[in-house]
């Protein structure tokens, strides 16, 4: 019996001498600023003034707190740091000197912070106001001799664990388990609307009918405002929503329109590879292990500091690649429309437009 209190005691003793271990490991994390600014930036993805931002406004605007153990910087940055390399729970909580369970609290912790409504709508935001439109008009016409597009959008796809439930809907056509996001960006990659609800099975087009950004461009075009978004050919083809003449007749107008349409779009393209390079636990190869749910929510909580990263006029990382092959190719098919009165009377409208918009180059 005496020799069970020893063994006991001991046993005590040595989980408190780790616990204090990491704790004045903890306490000297919080001084980040002594780490060089360039590797603070590798490491983490943001510069030191913008972290100390996002923890400001985290701590104003969420309920995310920190605690004597564990303060709300060490918690940011474990969660930016798993979000930047997409490495595994338990070799990020190495790096802070954290237990893997504790890692994903704060990692959990964070994400749910980023995906506060406050933050959500100050840092993700279609345009709203007429003004707001016209620079991003502007802007598109000036780099790329297109009138009326205020932004680009597409789907990729993001890689996640097979799911326990309803396993068929997000097995996508690539051969791998997936949500199916779509993204409106402008012409500075930014971005201004995500849908990250569906899973990698559902079609390009069905998301794009069930988003708010469909109902929101068709109330702009009946209100008399001549604006569209540009898409590939797997999305329909409407007065609201620009999308490339696949045959075109050389020298013809209708190929200007396709060559700087490919040109424009380039930009959700770009915008892709630079999200997923910043943020690489949404790349192809790290694969999310997380019920579809959280990573839904990992996946705007990146697009989020993606907005910030372009805000704070952040370098892109020196290993994105010049060109990006995007995960989701849907542009190769067309999309299958059904042949209700009202698709068909859209689509002959669209077209109408279309022919208005080439008219114009």
């Amino acid at each position: 019996m005496h020799t069970l209190r020893l063994l006991r005691a001991a046993h005590n003793e040595s989980v408190w001498l780790r616990r204090q271990k990491r704790y004045n490991y903890r306490q000297t994390m919080e001084s980040v600023e002594d780490m060089p600014e360039l590797l603070f930036v590798e490491h983490f993805r943001l510069n030191k003034s913008t972290f100390r931002r996002l923890c400001n406004d985290l701590r104003v605007h969420t309920s995310l707190r920190g605690s004597k153990e564990i303060p709300l910087k060490i918690k940011v940055l474990t969660a930016l740091n798993f979000l930047a390399t997409g490495s595994y729970q338990r070799i990020v909580g190495v790096s802070q000197n954290l237990t893997q369970r504790t890692t994903s609290r704060c990692v959990r912790q964070v994400v749910d912070a980023l995906n506060h409504p406050t933050l959500m709508s100050k840092w993700i935001q279609f345009p709203q106001t007429l003004q707001e439109r016209s620079l991003i008009k502007e802007e598109f016409q000036r780099k790329y001799n297109l009138p009326g597009v205020i932004g680009c959008i597409d789907c990729t796809h993001i890689a996640i664990v097979k799911p326990s439930e309803e396993e068929h809907a997000f097995y996508n056509r690539k051969g791998y388990h997936s949500l199916n996001v779509q993204m409106v960006c402008d012409h500075n990659l930014k971005i201004m609307n995500i849908n990250a609800k569906f899973g990698g099975a559902t079609h390009d087009s069905h998301i794009w009918s069930s988003s708010l950004v469909e109902p929101y461009m068709r109330h702009l075009h009946e209100s008399g405002e001549h604006v569209w978004l540009l898409g590939d050919s797997g999305y329909p083809q409407r007065p609201w929503l620009m999308t490339p003449i696949l045959i075109a007749p050389h020298g013809s107008r209708e190929e200007l329109y396709t060559t700087r349409h490919v040109q424009a779009r380039t930009c959700i393209e770009r915008c892709f590879g630079l999200l997923k390079t910043r943020w690489r636990c949404l790349l192809r190869d790290r694969v999310l292990h997380y019920h579809p749910n959280v990573a839904s929510k990992i996946t705007l909580a990146c697009c989020v500091l993606h907005n910030i990263s372009l805000h704070a006029h952040l370098p892109a990382p020196s290993d994105i690649p010049v060109t990006t092959v995007d995960d989701n190719d849907d542009s190769s098919t067309q999309t299958t429309q059904s042949t209700t009165t009202e698709n068909r009377n859209e689509l002959i409208r669209g077209r109408a437009m279309l022919n208005y918009l080439i008219s114009r180059l």
